[in-house]
């Protein structure tokens, strides 16, 4: 009964995160270019001010949708492709 209270949290966190349009243009970008640094982000979605960027990829972090890397000033991110299976297999399509 507590797993399926955990998962059920889990769940409604991911599609919380990904109801938001941007965010989910966020995943489905990460999808298919791993490692991208938010300035490479906010370059290819054009119409996303970087603070609100920022913003979206701390939500999509915290409900454990992306994965980040520190590499000296700059972090990366990726889309935990486990979570997304499980929750979001649109997003791997």
């Amino acid at each position: 009964m507590v797993e399926e209270n955990a998962d059920l949290r889990e769940a409604v966190k991911v599609y919380k995160a990904l109801g938001e349009p941007t965010r989910l243009k966020i995943a489905r970008l990460l999808t298919t270019e791993q490692n991208l640094c938010c300035s490479d982000i906010g370059s290819k979605l054009e119409s996303v001010a970087g603070s609100t960027l920022s913003h979206h990829l701390k939500q999509l972090t915290d409900c454990g949708l992306l994965n980040m890397r520190k590499d000296g000033t700059f972090i990366y991110y990726s889309v935990n492709r486990e979570l997304a299976q499980k929750y979001a297999p649109y997003l791997l399509e």
